[in-house]
C-alpha cells in the first residue's frame, strides 16, 4: 500500500476543456510530483450511462486510490458499445481525476479540491465536437439532458473549490496553479510549488522623470477593474532636493506614492466577506475558509523577496487595498455584516513607486514572462504623463475646480440626528460613568443615493486630493467599488527590519481663513487638557497592542500630542514606537492592533461592544485600514477616515457614504462633539459641493 494520495477532481459540462486543463495542469505539476491522470470518459457505460459511470468511478478507482491502493477498473469499448478490458490505475503522490460528474456528491469525501471548469454552451458544444468529431454529435442533446438531470440535484459548482471560466486561450492551467496552493488541503502537498513562487527575483529600474501623478495612474490604469493608487497627495512636504533630509514626521509619510493593478501573469484579487475569502487570478477563483488574519499569514510576511539595491522603499510589490471594521470579529469584537467586504484586496506583480523627495520614480516587476513587455509599456506611460498637454486633460474633467458638483437631489441623509447623536453621547457618558470604559469613539453615517451617471469615481477622487491633500490618501478601485479617501492617519507600519510604528490621532479643529484666527485655533488643539486625554489614553491602548508582539522594553512614545496642520484641519498626533520580535507572525502582529485603537476607544473590546449597541449598524470600509502588504514582510497602513465610499448598485445608482465621529470622555461637550464631526465631514461634503444634512 502506498501513501494516500491527494486527488483532485475536475468537473464541468462536456466540452468545458476538462481534459485540456488536466493534461496542462499534470505536466506544470510534475516539476515537483509524481502524477496521476484518470479519464472518466474512459468509465462511462455508454451515451446513456453518467450516472452508472459516476458509480463505477466512485467504487472501483475513487475508494481504493483514496486508501493508497491501486484501483482496478473497466473500461468501456465506446467502438463496439460493451465493457472492454481491465485497466489499472497505480497511486502517486496526486491524482487528477477530471470528466463529467468527477465531483459528484458520492466523489466529494473522498477529494481534496474541486475545480468546476465552465464555457458558455455554444464553445462548449463546438469544443467537444471538434474533439471528438462525428462520433458525439449524434449523442449531444442525449448527453447534455444527463447532465442537467444530474446538476439539477447536485450542485458541483457550488461546491467547488476552484471555478475556472476556460475561454480556451492557454491561461486556465496557470491561473488555476496559482489559486491552488491557497486550499488548506492543498498547501502542504504544494509546498514546492510555494516555494518555486516566492523564489521570483524582482527587476527594478530607476526613471528620472517626475510626471503628473494622476496622468500616470489613468494611462497606467485607466481601464483597470481593479486598481490600487496610494497617493501621498501632499507630497509637497516630502520633495526636495539632493539628500533626502525629511523634514518633519508628516513629511516622512509623505515620500512614496504607489500605484498597481492585478494584471499580468501574477497578478491576483481578493474580496472577504464574513469568514470567507474569494482569490482570482485571471480566469479563475477560488473559495477559501477561515479567518481573514489566518490567510493573510499564509501570503504574507515571510519575506521571500529582497530589497533592490539603492532602492529606498519599503513596498517590494504584493499585496494592496483596505480592510474594513468588521474583521473586529477576528480580534474580540461581535460578528456584524457589512454591505461592503470585509477585505478588498489586489496582488500586484508589478507597480509604479513615485520618490517625492527625490524626485524619480521606479519601476518594480516580478521576472516573469511578461516583465519586459510591462516595463516598456510603462516607460511610454510615464514619457506620455510628463507631458503638459497630459496634465492639462487630468485636471479638465473636474471643472478646473477643487470641486464636484453634484445634482441638488444628491443630498446626503445623516444615520444619526443632531439629537440623537447627542443622545448617544450622554449614553457613552454613562458608560464612562458605570465603569465599562473610558472614552468612546462614537461614529456616525452619511449617505446618499444617486444615478450612476451623476458620479464618477475618478474626477471625483481628483477633486479630494487637491481640496485636501493628505499623506495617507488613496484611490481604491475594486469593480463596482471605489474607496476615495484623504486620510492624515496612520494605523500601522512595520519595516521589513521589523521596526514597528503607530501614529494615531485625537483631537481636531477645523483650519480657518483668517490668518489669526487660524493661529488660535492652533494654539486652542495644542492647550486643550481634554484633547491631550483623549490622546494620551490611545497611546496608552496602542502601546499595550503593540507589545503584544515586541522586544520586552522597545515600546517608545517618541512624539506626544504634537499638532500638525492640513488643508482643512489641525490634528493631534503622537507616534508609539516598538521592534517586532523575531519569528513573530506580522499577520498576527497586524491583528493584534486591528481595528485601530484611535477609531474603538479604550478598552478596546469592551468599547467595541458598547460601540455595537450605541451606533446599531456596520461601519463597513470606514475606520478599517488602507494600505499594502510586501512581499519583503513590510506593510503601512493607514486608518480609513475622511473616506468616501461609492458603491454601484447594479440597478443604474450608486450609494455614497462617509464615516465620521469623535471620542468622547467623561469632559465632553456634546454641542461641541456634534460640531467636530461636522468639522472633520467638511473636506469631503465641500468637495462634492454639498452641505452637512440639516438635523
Amino acid at each position: 500500500m502506498s501513501p494516500a494520495p491527494v486527488i483532485i477532481a475536475i468537473d464541468g459540462r462536456s466540452g468545458a476543456g476538462k481534459t485540456t486543463l488536466a493534461v496542462e495542469l499534470a505536466a506544470r505539476l510534475r516539476a515537483h510530483h509524481k502524477v496521476a491522470l484518470f479519464h472518466l470518459e474512459d468509465i462511462y457505460p455508454g451515451w446513456n450511462g453518467l450516472m452508472a459511470g459516476v458509480d463505477r468511478y466512485v467504487a472501483t478507482v475513487l475508494e481504493p486510490l483514496s486508501r493508497g491502493d491501486a484501483a482496478t477498473w473497466t473500461s468501456w469499448d465506446w467502438e463496439n458499445h460493451h465493457d472492454g478490458g481491465a485497466c489499472v490505475t497505480l497511486p502517486a503522490e496526486i491524482v487528477i481525476v477530471e470528466g463529467v460528474g468527477s465531483a459528484a456528491a458520492a466523489a466529494r469525501p473522498l477529494l481534496a479540491a474541486v475545480i468546476w471548469a465552465d464555457s458558455p454552451e455554444a464553445v462548449r458544444r463546438t469544443r467537444a465536437l471538434d474533439r471528438d468529431g462525428g462520433t458525439y454529435e449524434p449523442y449531444w442533446d442525449q448527453w447534455a439532458a444527463q447532465e442537467e438531470e444530474w446538476l439539477r440535484s447536485d450542485d458541483v459548482a457550488g461546491h467547488a473549490d476552484v471555478r475556472v471560466l476556460n475561454r480556451a486561450d492557454g491561461r486556465a492551467p496557470e491561473d488555476v496553479l496559482q489559486l491552488l496552493p491557497y486550499l488548506p488541503a492543498l498547501a502542504t502537498a504544494l509546498a514546492p510549488e510555494q516555494s518555486a513562487r516566492r523564489g521570483l527575483s524582482l527587476r527594478a529600474e530607476r526613471l528620472e522623470l517626475q510626471p503628473d501623478a494622476a496622468a500616470l495612474f489613468d494611462n497606467l490604469y485607466g481601464g483597470s477593474p481593479n486598481a490600487v493608487w496610494l497617493d501621498s497627495s501632499n507630497a509637497g512636504a516630502a520633495a526636495g532636493t539632493g539628500a533626502y533630509k525629511p523634514r518633519s514626521a508628516a513629511s516622512e509619510r509623505s515620500r512614496f506614492s504607489i500605484m498597481a493593478d492585478d494584471g499580468g501573469l501574477s497578478g491576483q484579487s481578493m474580496t472577504h466577506r464574513s469568514g470567507e475569502s474569494l482569490i482570482r487570478a485571471g480566469c479563475a477563483t477560488a473559495t477559501v475558509e477561515g479567518p481573514f488574519f489566518r490567510w493573510l499569514d499564509t501570503v504574507w510576511g515571510d519575506a521571500p523577496v529582497a530589497t533592490p539595491d539603492g532602492y529606498p522603499g519599503e513596498f517590494t510589490l504584493g499585496w494592496l487595498g483596505c480592510l474594513g471594521y468588521e474583521l473586529k470579529r477576528e480580534t474580540g469584537g461581535a460578528d456584524f455584516s457589512a454591505r461592503t467586504p470585509d477585505a478588498a484586496l489586489i496582488f500586484a506583480g508589478r507597480a509604479v513607486v513615485l520618490d517625492h523627495a527625490a524626485g524619480v520614480a521606479w519601476l518594480l516587476a516580478l521576472d516573469v514572462a511578461d516583465a519586459d513587455q510591462w516595463l516598456g509599456d510603462a516607460r511610454a506611460a510615464f514619457l506620455a504623463a510628463s507631458s503638459p498637454a497630459a496634465q492639462a486633460a487630468v485636471a479638465a474633467p473636474a471643472g478646473g475646480s477643487n470641486g464636484v458638483v453634484l445634482p441638488n437631489a444628491t443630498a446626503f441623509q445623516g444615520r444619526d440626528t443632531s439629537d440623537a447623536y447627542k443622545a448617544k453621547i450622554a449614553e457613552a457618558q454613562h458608560e464612562i460613568a458605570e465603569g465599562n470604559t473610558y472614552e468612546v469613539c462614537l461614529t456616525t453615517s452619511l449617505t446618499a443615493k444617486v444615478p450612476a451617471a451623476n458620479i464618477d469615481p475618478w474626477p471625483t477622487y481628483l477633486a479630494l486630493r487637491r481640496k485636501n491633500p493628505a499623506p495617507f490618501a488613496s484611490y481604491l478601485r475594486f469593480g463596482a467599488l471605489t474607496v476615495a479617501s484623504t486620510s492624515p492617519e496612520r494605523f500601522l507600519k512595520i519595516a521589513s527590519d521589523g521596526g514597528m510604528r503607530a501614529e494615531p490621532i485625537k483631537g481636531t479643529r477645523g483650519r480657518a481663513a483668517d490668518p489669526a484666527e487660524d493661529v488660535r485655533l492652533r494654539l486652542d488643539l495644542e492647550t486643550s487638557l481634554k484633547d491631550r486625554a483623549e490622546n494620551i489614553m490611545i497611546v496608552d491602548l496602542l502601546r499595550n497592542d503593540l507589545s503584544h508582539f515586541a522586544v520586552p522594553g522597545s515600546v517608545t512614545v517618541s512624539r506626544l500630542c504634537a499638532i500638525e496642520s492640513y488643508a482643512t484641519v489641525h490634528q493631534m498626533v503622537s507616534t508609539i514606537d516598538a521592534r517586532l520580535r523575531r519569528g513573530s507572525s506580522r499577520a498576527e502582529a497586524v491583528a493584534a492592533c486591528f481595528p485601530a485603537g484611535s477609531m474603538t476607544g479604550a478598552p478596546k473590546i469592551s468599547t467595541m461592544a458598547i460601540l455595537d449597541r450605541l451606533e446599531g449598524e456596520p461601519r463597513g470600509l470606514y475606520s478599517g485600514a488602507a494600505g499594502y502588504f510586501s512581499l519583503n514582510g513590510a506593510t503601512d497602513l493607514a486608518v480609513a477616515i475622511r473616506t468616501l465610499v461609492i458603491r454601484e448598485e447594479g440597478d443604474g445608482t450608486a450609494e455614497l457614504t462617509l464615516g465620521v465621529g469623535g471620542a468622547i470622555t467623561a469632559d465632553s461637550v456634546a454641542d461641541e462633539e456634534y460640531a467636530e464631526i461636522r468639522t472633520k465631514a467638511f473636506g469631503v461634503l465641500s468637495t462634492l459641493g454639498t452641505n452637512f444634512p440639516d438635523s
